[in-house]
């Protein structure tokens, strides 16, 4: 009874993104990156082909992850506004069926925009690497997709979510570098100790989504069974996190 109702609730969930027409931004998009990535590799003296993998798989990993948290954010706001929610949690099943239904249909979208990216990131790398940069972004959107669903569930506003999750994407993309900044040597010799312990507080909160996608792994290859291993652990992680937290959450509302 819930996988059943779980199921219906991701197959509607994949309808309404269909008839939205999204599927067309994401290939409007998609087209988008090859003509400048393709525009680059034209005006580039040297190394064009390294240019263009690299403009074109980091223009498809921010298109990908855009689109998506978008699609969360307004669907959710839509079915809130609708009433939708209200109806459902009016049901029997509880609302983590709800919730499972919801983040299996976003997660099944996320495969579109990530084969479309894979397929095009074989093109132009080896079929290997193009494989394990696609896991890695799929990774990264499911991520991204969990905690859009978590400050819906939570803050109920489409600006709030907005900003919250492209804050949250900012910092977990440059979580890295500005750890090494913050451990970096000030131009009187000293340490940046307290800027230090804050990013690396930062660092185990966040998931550091600077390891994952990575374009030079498209270049020029390197992506190891180890970071591949250390993804998928922090992936599974996070998830998890985001998830009970979007869980207790939505069972704290009173609908």
């Amino acid at each position: 009874m819930a996988m059943h109702a779980s199921c219906t609730i991701a197959r509607y969930t994949i309808l309404e993104a269909l008839r939205n027409r999204w599927l067309w931004l994401l290939l409007g998009l998609t087209l988008a990156a090859i003509g400048l990535s393709s525009l680059l590799d034209a005006m580039a003296l040297t190394e064009s082909r390294q240019l263009q993998i690299s403009l074109l798989s980091s223009l498809l990993r921010v298109a990908s992850v855009f689109l998506l948290t978008t699609f969360v954010i307004s669907s959710m706001a839509r079915e809130a506004a609708d009433k939708g929610q209200q109806w459902l949690l009016a049901h029997a099943f509880p609302r983590a069926t709800y919730l499972a239904g919801k983040l299996l249909g976003y997660a099944l979208l996320a495969l579109l925009p990530v084969l479309l990216s894979g397929l095009l990131a074989a093109c132009y790398a080896p079929a290997l690497q193009a494989g394990a940069w696609a896991l890695a972004l799929l990774c990264e959107c499911w991520i991204m997709l969990a905690f859009a669903v978590l400050c819906m569930v939570g803050l109920q506003q489409v600006p709030a979510a907005l900003a919250a999750c492209s804050g949250f994407y900012l910092l977990a993309r440059s979580i890295g570098t500005l750890q090494l900044l913050a451990h970096g040597s000030r131009p009187d010799g000293s340490q940046g100790s307290a800027a230090g312990l804050l990013f690396d507080l930062l660092g185990t909160l966040l998931p550091h989504l600077d390891r994952y996608a990575r374009s030079d792994w498209l270049v020029y290859g390197g992506a190891s069974l180890h970071d591949l291993t250390a993804m998928l652990l922090q992936t599974a992680l996070f998830l998890t996190l985001l998830v009970l937290a979007a869980l207790y959450d939505l069972y704290r509302k009173a609908i």
